[in-house]
């Protein structure tokens, strides 16, 4: 008996082997096993050893099915990739058994939503059957009869594409709205009505209208504009982005684009609507991924998942014939394993889509920026290089609501391969753990007045006040980004801004806060791997990857001695929070002694080397009436960043005016770069300089940096040919310094003309 399976099995490989299969010949236009697919994949199984094995695991997975007495709907992607591949009748008969089944019954959803007043009847169960159905029927189509085509087409209407509408869509029975449910589910519900009416065109009159008002209804649903009275942000990025989490993007904007696939395989001639997010969310996938020698890592905020990712999309875009090498170079980095939501390789609609990419260079990096901002969900990425094992820094400062958590100002940070700052908290939808824990704000790294953060229910009814992020801008090794927490903390502070200045290998985070009365301020730090204090820092450690991270103001750790012995230093206490529902996981909480209404957090993050743990970067804190300082010496040059107290809304009608060591100024932040060793009272001496919501900088005398309103900017090769990255008004009257006479001004990589001052060594122009 064993004998006869093998030989079986070795003539099905054969057959899939041998482009001559009789299954080829047939005038089907198929949803997803196009001819086309089934060929490519045949060629893939000759040349690629992972699809080899791939391929040869579904077939066997195949050939298990066929031992059960009875299959359920999911075994219909397996069992249709096998039919489509071999031709074997075994197969198909299968198919059909279990079709008949699947449209035997009363629904297709849950106990659970059906009990719900009104029903739910065409939710998520109803949305992934019907898809199921829908691959099994367009798979063993040619080989059903006129009368069972007939007969499985009406109970797949009946069944999966007539609830979906009557609940979506349909005017006189609809219980759904955007504003409700028009997350990731309407997709799910509405598009999965639309693949299986592309299976049943033939059958059902009605259906080539149901594929027409679902592909018109798509287009609302991406450019779905939010709520105000129920407290619902737009669910797309205007760069890309679905404020769900990464598993949620990937699962809602995957199932509009199987739809479309099938629709372009089915009715090629057919134009279908412009979509303007499609190619901005690949790069959203891109961007919100750590590359390392493990493997890619996701930023995993709100309900994300750390192994989850973009793939499924990014595959489906290049199937639709959206091709650029970046698509390529990340599908070759995510493409493996079995995750069926995420069609990955070692799936069965994984395989009958696996695209044959191109050879990229092997130095090969994306064609996209080191920092990415997406403003109206309040995630922005921060890379020192697109390089495997790189450091990189995600911020959050958004929505909270459905899928996103109470964690606005909070981050992660991943170094040497490592997530080492992490963010905590997957105990699953069933756990009490994840409305009570992994939902709020002490399961994030934020920070806490008299231990609370945002309210409670936030993540129930939706924040009123979001978070936002604001004026990221930088170069290779300067980067700024101003996270403003204040809106969803607003019941308890006045003022809740983070602040990230990312200089070489150290990042500072300066917390700028206010509350209405004195209490106790803290700041969390959640991390992976060991963790321990040596002196004034406080060590995070897994394998060869460590950061350090050193509180600078208002106090440092005592350096030495027990910390009873110093109250007036920063105060540093173990929590347990929750790894997930059956693993506790220790954090820290960092605290000042002091009770007040105002305070200023300011602590330094150093990306530890190994190869360079001698020579780490020098930091040193300075302060002086009204501003606190701190001078970071690395890589032979020493920049001074310096933090204007008067700039932090104390005073009204009163311009934030100041003299820090010589630097005039009304800037909240202002970060000046000289050579290691050089004379910084000199202008002459400044490389880069950098100013936060400031209008002007000068030093005796010399204006370097002047506007009418305040902005944001950095200046490299300031006494060169300098480079401006600028925001500010759309309209602003710009004076630069220079020491050699020029007409222009580079901003933002466009040359502005204008004129030069030989008076006051001054280049002005007009920004707009």
């Amino acid at each position: 008996m064993q004998k006869r399976l093998f030989i079986r099995r070795i003539l099905l490989i054969a057959i899939v082997c041998f482009p001559g299969s009789p299954i080829f010949a047939n005038g089907r236009s198929y949803l997803l096993h196009t001819d086309a697919n089934v060929a490519r994949l045949k060629e893939q199984v000759k040349t690629d050893i992972e699809v080899k094995d791939a391929w040869e695991k579904q077939l066997q997975k195949a050939e298990d099915l066929l031992k059960r007495n009875r299959n359920g709907a999911p075994d219909l992607q397996e069992l249709g990739l096998a039919y489509r591949m071999t031709g074997d009748n075994r197969f198909a008969k299968r198919i059909k058994q279990t079709l008949l089944h699947s449209i035997s019954m009363q629904t297709w959803e849950g106990r659970e939503l059906l009990q719900r007043t009104p029903p739910w009847k065409g939710g998520l169960g109803t949305a992934h059957t019907t898809f199921y159905v829908a691959i099994g029927f367009d798979c063993v189509y040619e080989s059903l009869s006129t009368e069972e085509r007939l007969r499985i087409a009406e109970g797949i209407v009946r069944l999966g594409i007539k609830p979906a509408m009557d609940d979506w869509l349909n005017a006189d029975s609809s219980i759904h709205t955007f504003d409700t449910m028009g997350h990731n589910w309407w997709s799910a519900c509405v598009d999965m009505a639309g693949f299986a009416a592309l299976a049943v065109r033939d059958e059902v009159p009605e259906a080539r209208q149901w594929i027409k008002e679902i592909s018109t209804y798509s287009v609302e649903w991406f450019n779905y504009a939010g709520s105000v009275l129920q407290n619902k942000p737009k669910s797309f990025d205007r760069n890309g982005g679905f404020y769900e989490s990464i598993n949620y993007a990937n699962f809602g904007f995957s199932q509009y684009l199987l739809f479309r696939l099938a629709h372009q395989n089915v009715f090629p001639k057919v134009d279908l609507p412009e979509i303007s997010q499609m190619e901005p969310m690949a790069d959203f996938f891109i961007q919100t991924t750590y590359y390392s020698e493990d493997g890619p890592t996701a930023v995993n905020f709100g309900d994300g998942g750390a192994h989850r990712n973009g793939n499924a999309c990014v595959l489906l875009l290049w199937n639709l014939g959206i091709h650029k090498d970046r698509y390529a170079w990340y599908l070759k980095q995510t493409n493996h394993g079995d995750d069926k939501e995420g069609l990955t390789v070692g799936t069965a609609n994984g395989l009958i889509l696996n695209p044959d990419l191109p050879e990229l260079k092997e130095a090969y990096s994306p064609e996209l920026p080191t920092m990415q901002l997406f403003p109206d969900m309040g995630w922005a990425m921060l890379r020192d290089s697109w390089k495997e094992n790189a450091s990189f820094l995600a911020v959050k400062s958004g929505f909270t609501w459905n899928h996103t958590h109470a964690d606005a100002g909070s981050y992660i940070l991943f170094h040497k391969g490592k997530n080492l700052i992490i963010d905590s908290g997957h105990s699953g939808y069933s756990s009490p753990l994840y409305t009570q824990y992994d939902c709020q704000s002490a399961a994030h790294n934020v920070v806490l007045f008299n231990g609370e953060g945002q309210r409670t229910k936030d993540a129930y009814f939706g924040v009123v006040n979001s978070g936002s992020l604001h004026n990221l801008i930088g170069t290779d090794d300067f980067k700024y980004l101003l996270a403003n927490a204040t809106g969803p903390y607003s019941h308890i502070l006045s003022r809740n801004y983070r602040s990230f200045i990312w200089i070489g290998d150290v990042i500072l985070v300066f917390d700028d806060l206010l509350a209405d009365e004195p209490g106790q301020f803290e700041w969390l730090l959640h991390y992976e791997g060991e963790s321990k204090r040596h002196g004034l820092d406080l060590s995070i450690k897994d394998g060869d990857a460590e950061v350090i991270v050193r509180p600078l103001f208002p106090e440092t750790f005592p350096n030495g001695g027990l910390p009873h012995d110093f109250p007036e230093k920063m105060r540093l206490d173990g929590k347990l929070g929750y790894k997930d529902r059956n693993t506790r996981q220790a954090y820290w909480s960092i605290s000042h002694f002091e009770q007040t209404s105002r305070t200023k957090f300011l602590s330094a993050i150093i990306l530890k080397d190994e190869e360079k743990k001698a020579d780490l970067p020098l930091i040193e804190r300075f302060q002086g009436n009204n501003f606190l300082g701190v001078r970071i010496t690395q890589k032979g040059e020493t920049t001074e960043v310096y933090f204007n107290l008067l700039a932090d809304g104390r005073l009204k009608h009163r311009n934030s005016m100041i003299n820090m060591n010589g630097w005039e100024t009304d800037a909240y932040l202002t970060a000046i770069t000289f050579n290691e060793g050089a004379d910084k009272s000199k202008v002459e001496n400044v490389k880069k300089l950098f100013l936060s919501h400031g209008s002007y900088v000068r030093r005796n005398g010399q204006v370097l940096m002047h506007a009418l309103s305040k902005y944001t900017a950095l200046v490299e090769n300031l006494n060169g040919q300098a480079e401006v990255s600028f925001q500010g008004q759309s309209i602003t009257s710009f004076s630069l310094y220079s020491p050699i006479k020029k007409s222009s001004i580079l901003v933002n990589s466009k040359t502005y003309h204008g004129k030069y001052n030989s008076q006051t060594n001054q280049t002005k122009t007009i920004i707009k």
